[in-house]
């Protein structure tokens, strides 16, 4: 049965540029965990593959992880509307097991609520300096798809779901002559932590594939399903009792310098904590699910992480989520981090493919 969902998210974000004299300019020194951060991240994030496709006839590339995407001919136009010839060079990112979703930042959650993931994938093409557009959409077959039920059925059709949000930039300034001047600039925040569904759907192929057209380009799609489990809800604390980051906020944009993630049991699902516990005494810091979105019941394993002063921490834990205490609305979970080298994280990390 299709189900459609339609959300409207506003985001506005303003940035102010102010000139001021050079003697009076002061350099602040970016902090040590936020370079660790962003290091670790960065070296071992999901990479962009790169292609030839002949933008006239049109050609299919696979990709290194078994992502096939088929654009049709004159499928490549630029910006003014033009359509593209020759030689065009495309960039594909896809991302199918929970280390990448974790290192890429692309957890699968849609306003707290679980989803099953068959596929997310962002894809641009560039001729030159020219960042193209399409002129006609690509057809894509995923290397995945929903597992028949107990009764034998295939789930016919997934949803398809959007992973950035338009935004609008306003930059205040002065120009060449220092007059005021105020200029506007759309782009695409890439969210990462909150999909829509777009209304579009995969089609099951009854094969272990899915296909879905590629409509855009520079944006990311998602292949998943909700995991409509229908076992009672609670909310996790997730607790660090030692090496918790006080400078860790409540972001979600990207790496903090203590996470929490959650990867359910046998189910391409990584879910990340992001919502910081307030007015915590010792040993009780930490983070906590968006509330009553946990299935009482639900097996899987935890992964918490600190960078702190230039050293990192991990504890992987398998739980089974219980039901709160009574007169309690929270079901708690202790983690009790050790040093662990980047390697070492790196490993922990990919274990949750195989949990």
């Amino acid at each position: 049965m299709k189900q459609s969902i339609f959300s409207t998210v506003a985001i506005a974000a303003a940035i102010s540029f102010t000139a001021c004299k050079k003697e009076n300019k002061t350099m602040v020194m970016p902090h040590v965990f936020d370079q660790k951060v962003k290091t670790f991240f960065d070296a071992n994030a999901p990479k962009y593959e790169a292609f030839t496709i002949d933008a006239t006839t049109g050609g299919m590339l696979l990709t290194s992880k078994g992502t096939k995407i088929n654009f049709p001919a004159n499928a490549f136009k630029k910006a003014n509307g033009q359509l593209v010839t020759g030689s065009v060079t495309v960039q594909v990112k896809d991302i199918h097991k929970a280390s990448d979703m974790l290192l890429g930042n692309r957890p699968t959650e849609a306003g707290g609520q679980m989803l099953v993931s068959y596929g997310e994938m962002t894809v641009k093409a560039n001729q030159g300096a020219d960042e193209l557009q399409l002129n006609a959409p690509a057809q894509v077959v995923v290397p995945a798809a929903p597992k028949a039920g107990a009764n034998g059925q295939f789930l016919r059709e997934v949803p398809m779901w959007s992973g950035d949000s338009a935004v609008t930039y306003t930059i205040n300034g002065n120009d060449h002559e220092n007059l005021p001047v105020t200029l506007s600039q759309t782009g695409y925040v890439p969210r990462g932590v909150n999909w829509v569904q777009n209304g579009n759907f995969a089609v099951n192929n009854n094969n272990g594939t899915s296909t879905f057209n590629l409509d855009s380009l520079g944006v990311w799609r998602n292949c998943d399903a909700l995991m409509g489990d229908p076992r009672p809800k609670t909310t996790v604390l997730g607790y660090f009792s030692n090496q918790w980051n006080s400078a860790t906020s409540t972001s979600y944009m990207g790496g903090e310098p203590s996470m929490l993630f959650f990867k359910v049991k046998q189910q391409n699902t990584l879910v990340k904590l992001y919502n910081k516990i307030v007015n915590a005494p010792a040993g009780k810091e930490g983070l906590l699910s968006y509330q009553n979105s946990f299935p009482i019941g639900i097996e899987g394993t935890f992964l918490a992480i600190t960078f702190k002063a230039n050293k990192i921490y991990a504890e992987m834990q398998d739980v089974t989520v219980g039901a709160p205490a009574s007169g309690k609305t929270y079901y708690g979970v202790t983690f009790n981090l050790t040093e662990v080298t980047e390697a070492q994280l790196l490993s922990l990390i990919q274990q949750l493919n195989t949990k």
